[in-house]
């Protein structure tokens, strides 16, 4: 009985630490730390040393780490103080993430989090940051993680992924197409760069996995932009023709300030739209190095709209009444663009002839033809994106034709 009584008196005693001639200024620090995590907040620890000035210095660490000291007898008690007290008081005064849930994403990310690790404790004192995106129903979608690790998969090296050494020789005017072709989707792709660019930089880093996406999208888009560049000019081309009506088709897209509606008009419907573009070039391109380009940008404006879905029916299943609000937007925008002229109409001439393939009645009757399967083909893709975010059948109908004659 006396023996167990012994043992647990021993046990209980206070943690004895001995840094010798060791200062603080030199790492003891460590030897203290170490010890304090040995005990439960509120424990005591005993530290000795002999080294000049320790019991300075050590007062001093205290103070700052908020453990509370005392001297008896040449020796130091500290009293281990919960870490978010004193110096690292700041999280929990300000809504810092349940301990028990790693990684937690808040519904609102407050400025005190500044740039710090999700779920790190911040310091009291430290900077606040205005992100203006810092609401989660404005920006998350659960799946974001997923699509970052499936576009790092799938990431493509120009020199590598396409044969620009291909040989091949096409007529002049069937070059020029191309050409023109190119002109008109680098523009498109400038605006596909600097929309998500835009709200890169507005986005808590608090929503990281979603400042990934956005962050890999800008990779992609400056990719395309280097391989439509590097088509054009392959065989001696300079860049074609850009008309107001396109340049007034894209500035809309970047004067939208709601990220999930520029979103909606740019991946969702915009970059939709150009997957079926760059399927019908990779199907229809006069030469092996334009349809390897369009292939592997299909891919990936094909990622670009999965996230603009995911984002989007995140937000309509907490927030249906948004649904309107996207509705607005596609109608203010028909609205807007109504005195333009679209589509360019070399551009609209460049598809036909690559779709046919030569001068001759019949080949561009071909060619007509199949551009008007692309154009019902963007149209029925529009149509079920739409649907598929519940919008009911007419108004989706309406939606989807209202669409911007320009394709983005």
């Amino acid at each position: 009985m006396t023996s167990n009584f012994t043992t647990q008196k021993e046990i209980s005693l206070p943690s004895i630490i001995d840094i010798e001639n060791l200062g603080l200024d030199a790492g003891a620090h460590l030897l203290i730390k170490h010890g304090l995590c040995g005990v439960s907040v509120g424990g005591e620890i005993l530290v000795s040393g002999s080294a000049p000035g320790w019991e300075a210095q050590l007062a001093a660490w205290c103070r700052a780490q908020g453990h509370p000291l005392t001297f008896t007898d040449g020796k130091a008690h500290i009293i281990r103080s919960d870490i978010h007290a004193g110096r690292w008081r700041g999280a929990t005064q300000t809504g810092h993430a349940d301990l028990l849930q790693t990684g937690a994403v808040h519904e609102h990310a407050l400025p005190c989090y500044g740039l710090a690790a999700r779920g790190a404790t911040v310091e009291a004192g430290a900077p606040e940051f205005a992100f203006r995106l810092n609401q989660k129903h404005e920006v998350w979608t659960d799946s974001a993680a997923d699509l970052y690790a499936q576009a790092v998969a799938a990431q493509w090296n120009p020199e590598l992924a396409i044969d620009w050494n291909a040989p091949f020789e096409l007529a002049d005017e069937v070059e020029d197409a191309v050409a023109q072709v190119m002109t008109y989707m680098i523009e498109n792709e400038n605006a596909a760069l600097v929309v998500p660019a835009r709200f890169l930089g507005q986005m808590h880093p608090h929503f990281r996995e979603v400042q990934a996406v956005l962050a890999i999208q800008v990779a992609d888009e400056a990719r395309h932009i280097d391989v439509f560049t590097r088509r054009l000019r392959l065989h001696g081309r300079e860049p074609a023709l850009s008309t107001a009506g396109g340049q007034a088709s894209l500035k809309t897209l970047l004067d939208e300030p709601d990220f999930s509606v520029a979103g909606f008009l740019l991946s969702v419907l915009g970059e939709g739209t150009f997957v079926s573009l760059l399927n019908f070039l990779h199907e229809h391109g006069p030469d092996p190095v334009t349809r390897q380009i369009c292939r592997l940008a299909a891919r990936d404006e094909a990622r670009h709209v999965a996230f603009g879905m995911a984002h989007l029916l995140r937000r309509l299943e907490h927030e249906p009444e948004f649904r309107s609000r996207l509705a607005q937007a596609v109608e203010t925008r028909n609205d807007t663009l109504s005195a333009t002229a679209g589509l360019n109409e070399e551009v609209f001439d460049a598809l036909i002839l690559l779709a046919a393939g030569e001068f001759t009645p019949a080949a561009i009757a071909t060619g007509y033809a199949r551009v008007q399967t692309l154009m019902t083909d963007m149209a029925e893709g529009r149509l079920a994106r739409l649907l598929r975010l519940g919008f009911e059948g007419k108004t989706a109908q309406r939606l989807a034709a209202l669409h911007t004659r320009n394709f983005m």
